[in-house]
């Protein structure tokens, strides 16, 4: 665990990975656009970090040479299955702003889930997995576990 938490456990590597995985967030604007209030500084430090833990590599966008498009890697994929927990605990015990039919769709259907995030990564299709909502407006209410 201890490991683990060293490498992404921070608030900030943990979204960027998320919208890696879930958004389809490929350059350093995405991720600071993202609505989450990220300093620049702090992004940049969290993508070198994740870089250095071998969680995702930095290319060159061929069509813009200027340009950074992030990707994970295989060891960075492999954090789906902690992902969708996580996001599925929160949406549980927490008001999230994901919708309801969202969260217990992909809670009813894990293996689905993962795999289809898996073949997005290894097909490099960039299609957003999740739909997007404001994160800032935490609107549904935490779902009982009945």
């Amino acid at each position: 665990m201890s490991i683990s938490l060293e490498r992404f456990g921070d608030r900030w590597s943990l979204l960027i990975i998320r919208d890696l995985m879930v958004r389809g967030y490929r350059t350093f604007k995405e991720f600071q656009e993202s609505g989450e209030g990220i300093a620049t500084n702090v992004l940049t430090e969290r993508l070198r970090k994740l870089q250095e833990a071998g969680i995702l590599t930095a290319e060159i966008n061929q069509s813009d040479m200027r340009r950074v498009n992030y990707r994970l890697t295989e060891k960075g994929i492999d954090l789906a299955p902690v992902m969708l927990e996580l996001l599925i605990w929160a949406a549980r015990h927490e008001e999230t702003a994901a919708p309801c039919v969202l969260i217990d769709n992909m809670e009813q259907n894990r293996s689905a889930v993962l795999a289809e995030v898996r073949r997005r990564w290894s097909e490099h299709d960039p299609t957003p997995f999740l739909p997007p909502f404001n994160s800032r407006n935490r609107t549904s209410k935490p779902r009982s576990n009945s």
